[in-house]
């Protein structure tokens, strides 16, 4: 029976201790996996249980970490320090909140590979198809958004050396490359190497505002206003844009089931996702209001951009690898999401076989022609990650963990609802609230992102030549 007809075996006793590693059969080696099946790591085939707790703190960092970072300075020129620091606080609080329930989640529920099994398991086949395409496009749009950041910084170590368009089939062909390995422990190498590159040229960028005279976008000669605020008062829109900003910064989250699914031992993944987004949290507000200090509204967007032209092609260079992580890990979630759906339930799925490779390379080159659609019609770094903030991310990254919560928290006998302890009840309640939360972003961070896009794209149009890391002087 395919899997798309194939029932799950639901498991919804919260007391139930589920084994938390693969089991292993003594006699031939293998491991059983609930969904990859026979894993034969004897016989040489892919391990999709071999990611540890390091390579999962380093996958769930890259995935959040590389884009967001070079936008984040914005958000303080929008809102203000103090508004800024306490939105990102905040933000990162909710999204590490709802990610904590994956784990639990995940154990309970060993059948589940992302958000799709997830939409099953609380939402029936509906919630399945549902939450499959919203999460299929959050993806394409994420690993569009790195290609975006890719073509950038060729642009700007190059001197706009050729037309962003071709950069951008260029950047396409390499993620192509790097995220067709085939298993997330042999991707987390590139993963560690691409926090390395964009510390280290966040950090140069740091240094280089601190010591310049003036900021590369605020006026060349003359008198300035660094236009530094403790508080800002930005419109509603743009306050939303802000928001939208830290949303795509953390909201990688819903990738956090990829991971979990490959790692060796999924209870140790609620201690790696809490150290992801504490090292996040930390380095946004600390890097991002020190950029804005020195700054103020002349911050560029990538803050790259910031420190001058010769600073801007080291930054970029330095940052480079970082991007093109990003991309790699991007890329390979979203391929790995189609693959795993098509070849479920059969042998081919954790094997050498050619009908392995040939899909797994089909799903590779499908996801990254997609993106690169995308990120050739929005080829504007800012714009692009706005508006996948508004309009994906409390769809796959909020939205599905509370449900998930409710299922395994909340019993119903029909349209009843059981009863409740009074602190899971004040969770519930919590959750509720949350719940609208998530929706107010989505609707007005959506309003606030298609007005940009409208502006951006009557300045730059699709498949454009047009520089897009900035200026060349």
């Amino acid at each position: 029976m395919s899997w798309l007809h194939r029932p799950f075996a639901i498991t919804r006793n919260p007391g139930k201790k589920e084994k938390d590693a693969p089991e292993k059969r003594p006699e031939d080696g293998a491991i059983h996996d609930a969904v990859f099946g026979e894993i034969d790591v004897e016989a040489h085939g892919p391990n999709f249980r071999g990611v540890g707790a390091g390579g999962a703190f380093v996958l769930m960092t890259k995935a959040n970490f590389g884009l967001g970072v070079l936008a984040i300075p914005t958000v303080f020129s929008i809102m203000g320090i103090v508004p800024g620091i306490l939105l990102i606080v905040g933000i990162e609080i909710l999204l590490a909140y709802c990610a904590s329930f994956l784990g639990p989640f995940k154990i309970r529920h060993p059948e589940v590979y992302g958000l799709a099994d997830a939409g099953y398991v609380f939402g029936g086949a509906v919630g399945r198809e549902l939450l499959y395409v919203i999460f299929s496009i959050f993806m394409v749009f994420c690993t569009a958004s790195a290609i975006v950041g890719v073509s950038t910084s060729l642009n700007a170590m190059s001197l706009h050396g050729a037309c962003t368009a071709v950069f951008v089939v260029v950047s396409a062909v390499m993620g192509f490359l790097f995220s067709s390995i085939r298993t997330l422990s042999k991707v987390s190498w590139v993963g560690w190497a691409g926090i390395a590159s964009i510390v280290a040229s966040v950090i140069t960028l740091t240094v280089a505002v601190g010591v310049q005279d003036r900021p590369a976008e605020a006026p060349p000669t003359g008198p300035w206003d660094k236009g530094f605020m403790v508080v800002a008062h930005p419109t509603f829109a743009q306050a939303m844009g802000a928001i939208n900003i830290i949303l795509f910064s953390s909201s990688a989250t819903p990738m956090y089931f990829g991971v979990l699914s490959e790692m060796r031992n999924p209870a140790q993944y609620t201690r790696a996702m809490g150290y992801s987004l504490t090292f996040l949290t930390v380095f946004y507000i600390v890097i991002g209001s020190v950029v804005y200090h020195f700054c103020g509204q002349w911050v560029a967007s990538p803050a790259l951009g910031s420190a001058g032209l010769l600073m801007k092609r080291i930054c970029y260079g330095i940052a480079f690898p970082g991007l093109l992580a990003s991309l790699t890990i991007f890329n390979h979630i979203s391929a790995k999401h189609l693959f795993v759906r098509l070849l479920r339930g059969s042998h081919h799925l954790a094997s050498n076989s050619w009908t392995h490779w040939l899909t797994w390379l089909g799903c590779t080159a499908t996801s990254v022609i997609v993106a690169y659609i995308i990120a050739s019609a929005i080829p504007i770094f800012g714009s692009l990650i706005g508006f996948i903030g508004a309009l994906m991310c409390p769809l796959v990254a909020i939205i599905p963990e509370l449900c998930m919560w409710f299922c395994d928290n909340w019993e119903w006998n029909g349209w009843r609802p059981g009863p409740l302890s009074p602190a899971k009840a004040a969770q519930a309640a919590l959750n509720c609230f949350l719940l609208l939360v998530a929706a107010l972003f989505c609707v007005g961070g959506t309003y606030s992102a298609v007005l940009d896009l409208i502006n951006t794209t009557m300045e730059n149009g699709p498949w454009t030549c047009a520089n897009n890391a900035g200026s060349l002087i």
